[in-house]
């Protein structure tokens, strides 16, 4: 039997959001084992002098629970 937890993170970039979504995988990689999927659930930038100074992405990693 098998469980998968999740964990949500929010990823920043100045780049876009699937830049953002990148960076949110990448790091949640540098601690996690097992990553099997993420989901997008929300997306929004930060706005600075009408134009858009950061991209953000919440994103829901996925992943399964070792047991030994």
């Amino acid at each position: 039997m098998a469980v998968v937890k999740t964990i949500d993170l929010v990823g920043v970039s100045s780049k876009s959001w699937r830049d953002a979504a990148q960076e949110a995988l990448k790091e949640a990689a540098k601690s996690l084992r097992g990553i099997e999927a993420m989901d997008i659930l929300d997306t929004s930038c930060t706005v600075e002098d009408n134009e858009i100074s950061e991209y953000l992405t919440h994103v829901r990693i996925k992943f399964r629970i070792e047991r030994s």
